[in-house]
């Protein structure tokens, strides 16, 4: 396993995160809660990445209804591993249904921690992410609720998700005028379907320091090629579960690209998902990509794609592969 700086922190963490939003559920919707992998799965899936060395968990208190979180605890109790790991979870999501249960509102950040704390059985988080920026909260309140919890120990770090760049600098220059804590790290979708975030996010995060944790780095699997277009796919995989994020991929240009870059991966002797992952490991700004697996066989390519080295020159060449197939 490689590991990487955490932006600015001090913190050291392996190039693969492991996301937990599948324990109990799938992420964050309700109508899912309880669909996700049971606890012993769930059990199972964070002894197979200790054992691969990533020391990185990142979840939420709204993943699987709390679920997530309650199970990870279970597991640090029973394998009294939390000293060794750099636990990472989220804020703004809601987990009940009350008028108060989402937002950064300090109100709900206050309550959300020490219910994160709870179920997850440490006295701290490493890491403290605001799910989304929230149009409801200024800023400046925000930032003053997560210095408290620095300032109080319950959180040692906090970063930002699902963020624009312009929102990123917004809160960045809000937080040098107060004087107090600001995000060390970014959290946004980042995979060869989706590049958005070479623009502003990327360039932004490399000036300031920022550590960077991209989810869905193989676009919920599609870049595994384990789907076929027309074909249903299994019943349990993230695009039967939850389609609507992937919808708009869902066509005969997409799956061009796919077969160029199922073609690439060949040529190296490789599978198309460690080739995906590696692309994305191999950006400079990249920190550490979170992978989902739901089985312990799904952790192969992606522990292969840490040994796959892509110069920026082969990143292009792939991108533009699979721009031409298309």
């Amino acid at each position: 396993m490689e590991y990487r700086d955490f932006g600015r922190t001090g913190m050291r963490v392996s190039v693969l995160g492991l996301g937990c939003g599948g324990f109990g559920g799938v992420g964050s919707a309700p109508e899912l809660f309880g669909k996700g992998e049971d606890r012993a799965t769930a059990f199972a899936l964070m002894n197979r990445a200790v054992d691969a060395g990533i020391n990185y968990f990142d979840t939420a208190d709204s993943y699987g209804g709390g679920e997530s979180e309650r199970v990870i605890g279970a597991w640090l109790k029973e394998r009294k591993l939390r000293d060794q790991l750099i636990l990472s979870t989220k804020v703004f999501y809601p987990i009940a249904e009350g008028p108060n249960d989402r937002s950064l509102s300090p109100r709900h950040i206050m309550q959300a921690i020490d219910g994160s704390l709870r179920r997850l059985q440490t006295d701290h988080v490493d890491l403290y992410v605001t799910m989304e920026p929230d149009p409801d909260t200024p800023e400046q309140e925000t930032l003053t609720a997560m210095n408290d919890l620095v300032n109080a120990g319950k959180v040692r770090f906090i970063g930002s998700s699902n963020i624009t760049g312009a929102q990123l600098r917004q809160s960045l220059a809000a937080s040098d005028r107060l004087g107090g804590v600001r995000s060390q790290s970014v959290q946004n979708g980042y995979n060869l379907l989706d590049r958005e975030i070479e623009d502003e996010i990327l360039p932004l995060a490399s000036r300031e320091g920022l550590a960077v944790t991209p989810f869905s780095p193989t676009s919920g699997g599609l870049l595994t090629g384990k789907y076929q277009l027309g074909q249903a796919p299994p019943s349990d995989s993230r695009l039967a579960l939850r389609p609507q994020p992937y919808q708009a991929l869902m066509n005969e240009a997409t799956f061009r690209s796919l077969a160029a870059l199922r073609h690439a991966a060949e040529e190296r002797g490789v599978e198309m998902g460690a080739l995906a992952l590696a692309w994305v490991l191999s950006h400079p700004a990249v920190t550490s990509a979170l992978i989902g697996p739901r089985r312990l066989e799904q952790f192969a390519p992606w522990i292969a794609a840490v040994d796959i080295r892509l110069s920026a020159s082969e990143r292009e060449v792939l991108v533009n592969r699979m721009q031409a197939a298309a």
